[in-house]
């Protein structure tokens, strides 16, 4: 048949089936020889498979089923936190009404695996728990009103690295109950709800911890059970565990390592735990399983700090560096192998010495919340535990890490009021599903704020233009020329620069924004790495000096009395082309874009407007909202 009479012929069974009804549409499809009738296509979009939207989540939530958050007051399980995240209205554990201002796009349940369900198999006097000594010495306590002594009892056994109630079937029901809730939530094309859990190594009070996320169904997820601190605290264990998963179910995961500035050091460290350098092996077996970092999140924000960053204005942001979680304080040379920007420097050196980078990672926020609500606006921040939600008698003064030392005088001490509201997780994906906004992060084409949903893109070429960051196909130009956040650019065409165009929307519920910077990492000539901050774009007229750095600042309309701000000041829009003026092709390098708003109000002035209390005067009341791209790399 000729192809035009093919043509006719297929739009002829078309309107027949629509004649037939939309129940016997699927037995009929157009292939790509029936839409190419002719030499040139009307719609510019029929092959289009590029990632064109940007869904919103968290990677890191926590509900009842975590024991550090239902012994301590969150009755809220997996399904009032998946509902919540749907954009639903639910009601706290302490009993405010609480509402998101736009529907999250995923969320993945990221329970603690130690015991999990302990708090709610206490509720309901399970009766498997119960036949456990340890578990009925915990429900009594909880019972009989003695909640908090049993919860210090069970930490107990957490730091000493005993399970004190290894029941296997326990573990296998709770996690039975989520895997149900997160299937019945997860909904195509609308809501993702992924299975994940964390793993909470601790050795020493140090943080360790990695939230994994798999890319399946329950029938995958149901063929294991997570791994806890009781069995591993070593990071390799966990990869062998998820690399078993893939093998025994053809099913995909990943982790998402987080808390580094509260590791001492061990986070991002040159050695394995067993105290062997890092090799190639384990460099690139690190990247395979953990290809991202939670760079943001309530327990302080972990892209720099001001002693490693010191021509970084805007490095001293809700910094948690006292020490670990209470026992250990802070040394100086444990800061580089902390923080983000630190160790993509120091996997620039690594890969030099190695030939694989063992911190090539891309960068997501998440909230860490323990109490079932991934609430990360400032205005609508619902605390980390059930005692510190809005209106809490102890909403400033709880203490979220506590000086445990046997003769410590307070200084470990961390407060409610030191807490960050943030963040949140903005994927680059084509459709909002498991499969393509997991296959997003395993690529790294995400990036972290730390609450607001703000518009980020950024690509990097070798023949981009000035003038093509303002082409209404932006995208689809960067897409076939370069690569975008979390790509890597290769050998360097002779005589040519790395050319970046970044654009910028701001929070349509938000602020305005400041400026765009990239960061530029790379290691010299003399094998030392080195860092450099150029603004790219700025708001409001503002220029930019030879040295690549606005010395402007944007401004203030903050009113902290009354916990409110005006749009006045900084643009909607920022755009930015940039050539890096250092570029050396023989340098190994990374680059990534930080994204700023004007000022706005912190949840501690909201708190103090609406309640009349008030917060330790060194509370921060106003601060600068941000967004860290993944880093695109050029590798020589």
């Amino acid at each position: 048949m000729p192809r035009q009479s093919h043509l006719m012929s297929s739009i002829a069974a078309i309107g027949l089936l629509f004649a037939a009804g939309v129940a016997q549409a699927q037995d009929f499809a157009i292939t790509e020889e029936d839409i190419k009738a002719g030499e040139q296509e009307y719609s510019p979009y029929l092959h289009q498979s590029y990632p064109n939207s940007v869904f919103w989540g968290d990677t890191h939530l926590h509900t009842s089923y975590s024991t550090d958050a239902g012994m301590v007051g969150d009755t809220l399980g997996p399904e009032e936190a998946l509902r919540f995240a749907r954009g639903e209205p639910v009601i706290s554990s302490s009993g405010v009404p609480a509402r998101l201002i736009r529907p999250l796009d995923f969320l993945v349940i990221a329970d603690h695996a130690e015991n999990l369900g302990l708090s709610p198999m206490i509720e309901e006097s399970n009766p498997e728990l119960l036949r456990d000594p340890m578990g009925k010495k915990y429900h009594d306590l909880v019972k009989s009103g003695q909640g908090w002594e049993a919860y210090q009892l069970w930490k107990k056994s957490g730091a000493e690295l005993e399970d004190s109630m290894p029941n296997p079937a326990l573990q296998r029901s709770a996690w039975e109950r989520i895997i149900d809730a997160v299937d019945r939530f997860n909904e195509p094309g609308v809501f993702t709800a992924f299975h994940g859990f964390e793993w909470t190594s601790t050795p020493d009070l140090r943080n360790l911890h990695r939230n994994v996320v798999f890319r399946d169904g329950a029938e995958e997820a149901r063929q294991v059970v997570p791994l806890s601190i009781f069995d591993t605290i070593d990071p390799e264990d966990l990869w062998d565990y998820m690399e078993a998963y893939e093998t025994q179910t053809g099913g995909e995961a990943l982790a998402i390592p987080h808390g580094g500035n509260l590791s001492q050091g061990l986070m991002f460290a040159v050695e394995t735990m067993s105290g062997q350098p890092l090799d190639a092996a384990y460099a690139r077996r690190r990247m395979r399983w953990e290809p991202l970092y939670e760079v943001t999140q309530v327990k302080g924000d972990g892209e720099t700090h001001p002693k490693l960053s010191l021509n970084d204005e805007f490095a001293d942001y809700y910094r948690w560096d006292k020490g670990d979680f209470g026992l250990n304080p802070k040394e100086p040379d444990m800061l580089p192998y902390e923080y983000a920007r630190s160790a993509l420097r120091i996997g620039l050196q690594q890969e030099q010495k190695l030939g694989a980078n063992p911190f090539k990672f891309g960068m997501v926020g998440s909230s860490d919340s323990h109490t079932s609500l991934a609430s990360t606006r400032e205005e609508n921040f619902f605390g980390k535990f059930a005692g510190t939600e809005p209106g809490s008698e102890h909403r400033f003064d709880d203490l979220v890490s506590q000086d445990l030392r046997e003769n410590g005088d307070g200084s470990l001490n961390v407060y409610h009021w030191e807490s960050l509201a943030s963040g949140l997780a903005g994927v680059w994906a084509r459709e909002n599903t498991r499969e393509a906004i997991w296959d997003a992060m395993a690529r790294k084409e995400v990036y972290a704020t730390t609450g607001t949903r703000m518009l980020v893109r950024v690509f990097a070429g070798w023949d981009f233009e000035p003038d093509e960051v303002h082409r209404p196909d932006f995208a689809p130009q960067g897409y076939q020329r370069g690569v975008p956040m979390g790509g890597d650019l290769r050998a360097a065409p002779d005589g040519a620069k790395p050319k970046f165009m970044v654009r910028a929307l701001r929070d349509p519920d938000g602020a305005n924004l400041d400026r765009i910077q990239i960061i530029k990492g790379w290691v010299d000539a003399d094998g030392e790495s080195q860092e450099r901050i150029f603004d790219v774009a700025v708001s409001d007229g503002r220029t930019i000096d030879k040295d690549g750095r606005c010395k402007t600042p944007v401004g203030d309309t903050v009113d902290v009395a009354d916990a409110s701000f005006t749009n006045t000041i900084g643009d909607a829009l920022l755009a930015g082309y940039w050539e890096d003026p250092t570029f050396d092709p023989k340098q190994r390098a990374f680059y990534y874009v930080r994204v700023l708003e004007i000022p706005t109000p912190s949840w501690i002035a909201y708190d103090e407007k609406i309640y009349g209390t008030r917060a330790p005067e060194e509370a921060l009341r106003k601060e600068q909202e941000r967004t860290y791209t993944s880093p695109i790399w050029y590798t020589p």
